[in-house]
């Protein structure tokens, strides 16, 4: 039986809120969108929030939010997802393509810089869109304090945690996170974040962490941006999520923990695979780091043909981790490191709804890679 790279994790609650959502014949944007966003305050305690059609629109309305001007400059990851670079060509910004390590497939400070030395002379910086490639967590406070506005994306990285970013807000009693909410009511941040982007995405598109079957929610982390967000909450409907993908996306944020410790248990099979091939993985930045464990990817020694062929064999489709990316479809890009990485890395079956039968024959490739 082949086993598929990637499948939504879609259980018989899900199903039954979208049916109740259609039996009640209300599908537009309305009450379940709310309940979306209420439920997801109660996790990530940001300020204000739009739930949106589509991740594309979400971008679109983050940079739009910080009174961008045509011409100006945006750097964003060549490992950024492909619309990226369409949202801003359609504001008439400048995109600034900036390169990652081989170690790590997100954006540093070291590599913003760098891309900043050698921005074009006069261009202007207006923002930075910090993708969590893969699921990883990028080091936000020290790129935050390069002092340009920043724009993270949540959508693979929901549910990793940074260790030393405070407690679990998903493991505190009631009382717990009552308490830390009054304690902190007067500061403009959110109570132990680990966010420093003013303004946050987290896409609920089919293959991010969380899904809706499309749309994302666009939340603003303090008071400043939270005003400057509340100047869309008039958008028209066309624009905003559908309760039908709400109600989806609300069991999903429900069964989050769940999700979690299913592919925890499966990467670790996986990394035991790992260790006995001479292929690389990424690993988070510090060993404290809780990785949500969004994928399974290899660096290869050669290049992805052959792999992807002798996976096939055995009926295991695998795929390129980095093909519907800036750099996965515009080679020309000038980021050596990340059009290596696209040639390179590739992206095993790793989700929830995988069989553990299913999760050893995976392993058994892993171990006899070419």
């Amino acid at each position: 039986m082949k086993i598929e790279v990637y499948s939504p994790t879609i259980r018989r609650k899900e199903m039954d809120a979208v049916l109740t959502a259609m039996v009640e014949e209300k599908i537009g944007p309305g009450d379940r969108s709310r309940l979306l966003i209420q439920t997801a305050k109660e996790q990530l305690h940001f300020d204000y929030a739009l739930a949106l059609r589509s991740s594309a629109v979400a971008l679109q309305l983050a940079l739009k939010s910080l009174n961008v001007r045509s011409g100006q400059a945006v750097i964003i990851s060549a490992l950024s997802p492909r619309y990226y670079f369409q949202v801003i060509d359609d504001l008439h910004l400048t995109p600034l393509f900036c390169d990652v390590t081989y170690d790590f497939p997100c954006m540093s400070r070291e590599t913003i810089e760098n891309t900043i030395a050698n921005k074009p002379e006069g261009l202007e910086i207006a923002a930075i869109v910090l993708h969590h490639t893969l699921g990883f967590l990028p080091d936000s406070a020290s790129i935050a304090e390069l002092g340009f506005p920043v724009i993270e994306d949540l959508s693979l990285s929901y549910g990793s945690r940074l260790k030393s970013g405070g407690s679990d807000e998903e493991t505190s009693s009631a009382d717990e996170t009552k308490a830390k909410k009054k304690t902190n009511s007067s500061q403009s941040a959110a109570p132990n974040s680990q966010f420093y982007g003013g303004f946050c995405i987290l896409g609920l598109e089919e293959r991010d962490m969380l899904t809706s079957g499309g749309g994302a929610l666009l939340f603003a982390m303090n008071r400043k941006e939270g005003a400057l967000l509340r100047n869309y909450s008039a958008i028209p409907d066309e624009y905003c999520l559908a309760d039908i993908n709400a109600a989806l996306a609300v069991v999903q944020f429900k069964e989050l923990h769940r999700n979690i410790e299913k592919r925890r248990e499966l990467a670790q099979v996986y990394i035991q695979a790992g260790l006995r091939t001479r292929h690389k993985r990424f690993i988070p930045l510090t060993s404290e780091d809780e990785y949500n464990n969004y994928s399974f990817s290899l660096v290869l020694e050669a290049g992805l043909k052959d792999v992807i062929s002798y996976a096939r064999k055995k009926e295991i489709i695998i795929e390129s981790a980095f093909e519907n990316t800036v750099a996965g479809v515009c080679m020309s890009v000038n980021c050596p490191v990340s059009n290596s990485l696209v040639l390179r890395t590739v992206m095993f079956p790793l989700y929830p709804r995988l069989r553990s039968q299913d999760a050893e024959r995976v392993s058994r490739l892993i171990m006899t890679l070419p």
